[in-house]
């Protein structure tokens, strides 16, 4: 049975969502605590994250943008917010689908099926900007071609995308490739990341490697400031 997070803080609303998925045979996990909501959804990862905007606390924007910074699930928001700046904004930062309220339950339901029929095998798959990384075979997706990273390259792009924007520790990185943290060793460290730096720059990736002065990696957007 597929399941489903919906995130809405309007208790009548939530209640509502929550029986029409439960009657279409999903099982249905309500978020009721709006404090650290990502890493609650993360934690469960379902099929589907049925998202209202206008939350208490952290708004359903920057939700979406750190579930899809660290994972592949699909979101559907769905919120009293009709202006058309606000649906772009959500879809660039990941968002699968948008719907408005009031939502008829058949169009509510025709979209969930539609979004999760377009996720079906692709559960292995994290997203970054512009490609996919499947992390069972580190097959990469990118610019309508694919290419499998030798190992210890899929292993530290890995760690990147599960880790958003977050810093990466030298530590993790070594763990990841060698499944230790007792001998770190520096230069075969180097030697990895620089490998995998040249294939990004070869397959013209938007996202690169920088390195955090005593403290690790982190993966960012070509161009940004550090």
């Amino acid at each position: 049975m597929k399941r489903i997070a919906v995130v809405e803080d309007e208790f009548l609303m939530r209640e509502e969502l929550s029986d029409i998925l439960r009657k279409a045979e999903y099982q249905v996990d309500e978020i009721c605590v709006f404090e650290d909501v990502a890493e609650q959804l993360l934690e469960l990862s379902p099929d589907l994250i049925l998202l209202d905007l206008n939350l208490p606390g952290t708004s359903g924007f920057q939700i979406c943008r750190e579930v899809k910074q660290k994972s592949s699930i699909p979101v559907l928001v769905l919120t009293s917010r009709d202006q058309l700046r606000d649906e772009l904004h959500a879809l660039d930062l990941g968002a699968d689908e948008y719907l408005t309220k009031p939502c008829r339950k058949e169009r509510l339901l025709a979209r969930v099926s539609n979004v999760m029929k377009r996720y079906e095998g692709r559960s292995n798959l994290l997203e970054g900007a512009g490609f996919l990384l499947d992390r069972q075979t580190y097959t990469l997706y990118i610019h309508n071609n694919s290419v499998i990273l030798p190992k210890n390259q899929g292993k530290i792009l890995e760690v990147f995308l599960t880790h958003g924007d977050e810093i990466v520790s030298k530590e993790e990185l070594c763990l990841a490739i060698w499944g230790t943290t007792e001998f770190i060793d520096e230069n075969a460290l180097q030697v990895n990341l620089t490998r995998l730096k040249k294939t990004m720059a070869n397959l013209m990736m938007c996202q690169q490697i920088v390195p955090v002065r005593g403290i690790g990696y982190r993966l960012v957007a070509e161009g940004a400031p550090l």
